[in-house]
């Protein structure tokens, strides 16, 4: 078969004849269809971790976090570790999506669920550190400013704490939304093809009552575009808030105003690296390959 050559750049997929209907059909074939050998292996190694991960944090509520070796009142010690390294993979997810969005980069659909996913687990699991390092877990909700009745007992807004709790949760609801609402034509898809008819309700209400029409594709694109433009600036601001925990401190080393561009700039890194792995693993073990060659990105 002769493929129609761009003159702008090399054509993205090569395959059998794909047209939009098989290239859904593959897809969508890795959920509706039996689970590979290697999706059963990494789905243990992920339940290991879980269930080990799960020990730790029982251990830390229970014992205190003395369990990390720390010994310094002042210091976040084990926990600033994973919570730096966790927001720095997560930010970067919905950055991608979105700026690849604002430039009209068809590629983007190839990499902007598994950025968004990735995103929003990796901001759930950097919310866990800065909660289990309070110690006292059960006044965790003095972190959040509400009016309560404890008297003029306020959070400290002076504390790049705080600024955490509100840039990150923030974050995760507009990224949740942009997720979301990208999701609403697969989920309409998936509610066509299966077969179930649990499921097949439960796809009807998760897309809202998507048909495809222009009216609803105009809306769909301009939503999407309106969340893409808040999420870009947020990942900006939100992660050089991150680097205040460092930047307002005291500590030689860190009290630095470089802080802010160094970890922006290690966040785009780290997420873009972040992101190839995971899609390399699904790939393979999801049966891709074979169906889809990307010639040129």
């Amino acid at each position: 078969m002769k493929y129609y050559q761009s003159p702008l750049r090399p054509v993205l997929i090569r395959g059998k004849d794909k047209d939009y209907r098989k290239i859904s059909e593959d897809i969508i074939r890795p959920i509706l269809g039996k689970p590979t050998v290697w999706w059963w292996v990494g789905i243990t190694l992920s339940g290991i971790a879980l269930l080990w991960g799960l020990y730790a944090m029982i251990r830390t509520i229970y014992f205190g976090i003395g369990e990390w070796n720390v010994n310094r009142t002042v210091g976040w010690g084990w926990a600033i570790i994973n919570f730096v390294w966790w927001i720095g993979i997560g930010h970067a997810g919905t950055l991608i999506s979105a700026i690849l969005l604002l430039f009209r980069q068809q590629w983007r659909t190839a990499v902007n669920r598994s950025a968004e996913a990735m995103t929003i687990f990796a901001v759930m699991c950097a919310g866990l550190f800065p909660l289990l390092h309070v110690g006292r877990h059960l006044v965790v909700f003095y972190i959040f400013p509400y009016p309560n009745s404890r008297g003029p007992l306020w959070v400290n807004f002076n504390s790049p704490l705080f600024w955490d709790v509100m840039a990150i949760s923030t974050y995760f609801l507009v990224s949740l939304l942009f997720w979301y609402i990208g999701l609403i034509p697969d989920l309409a898809l998936l509610r066509d093809r299966v077969q179930n008819p649990l499921l097949r309700k439960l796809y009807g209400f998760l897309s809202m009552g998507w048909l495809g029409s222009v009216k609803q594709w105009q809306r769909w694109e301009s939503i999407s575009l309106h969340l893409a433009g808040l999420a870009t600036p947020l990942v900006l601001s939100v992660h050089s808030i991150v680097s205040f925990d460092f930047a307002t401190s005291v500590i030689p080393g860190w009290h630095t105003t470089i802080f802010p561009p160094y970890f922006v700039a290690g966040a785009i890194f780290s997420g873009f690296a972040m992101v190839l792995t995971l899609l390399v693993i699904a790939r393979k073990a999801m049966n891709l390959e074979d169906y889809i060659t990307i010639d040129h990105i």
